[in-house]
């Protein structure tokens, strides 16, 4: 039997949430503090979810601290997107997948945004290919979620404050109950042809 995936969530909060990954707060605390800024935008639930998992490939095989201990990119943004994939709509997917090419696109088409980052982001940055290419940046910009992964960046970047008051992670799972209950997204079957 699959293990109930918002269970799997949770235990990895659990195991892993209170280690630091190079910035001023924790995992969890980046995550809720990313998650209720979100809420507080009164942005749609999607994107709440979006933010507060964003960051969840960096539990697997300790993606998170790559960059740090090796100098090698992790890809957590790929790992969570594959672990959530078959229980998420597409919506929460592809922000929590695109939100690393959304920073390399900011570097590339916001003026200050660089210097801006962390000294962790910027670290990442590098090990992540560097700022989009003017190439790079105009397919991304076609992207049917690109507003969606621009925001979720937005929070990511915002959410590294010490001792902000945030909600409990308890108070999250309803919304993801509900989400995974909407369910992934499911290709649409093509009629089959006897021609």
């Amino acid at each position: 039997m699959t293990m109930n995936i918002v269970d799997r969530i949770y235990d990895f909060f659990a195991e892993f949430g209170g280690q630091d990954y190079g910035e001023d707060v924790s995992q969890r605390d980046h995550a809720l503090q990313c998650a209720c800024l979100a809420q507080r935008d009164g942005a749609p639930d999607t994107i709440v979810a979006a933010a507060l998992l964003h960051d969840i490939g960096q539990f697997i095989d300790r993606a998170g601290a790559q960059a740090e201990m090796s100098g090698t990119d992790g890809y957590h943004e790929h790992r969570g997107g594959a672990l959530l994939r078959p229980y998420f709509p597409s919506s929460v997917i592809a922000p929590i997948v695109m939100h690393v090419d959304a920073k390399r696109y900011l570097c590339a088409r916001e003026p200050g945004y660089r210097e801006g980052l962390s000294a962790a982001s910027e670290l990442s940055l590098r090990l992540q290919g560097g700022p989009f290419t003017p190439e790079e940046a105009e397919a991304f910009e076609k992207n049917v979620h690109f507003h969606d992964a621009i925001q979720v960046r937005r929070y990511d970047d915002a959410g590294k404050m010490q001792d902000m008051a945030v909600p409990p992670l308890e108070s999250y799972r309803d919304l993801l109950i509900r989400l995974v209950a909407q369910g992934a997204d499911r290709p649409r079957r093509e009629a089959a042809s006897d021609k």
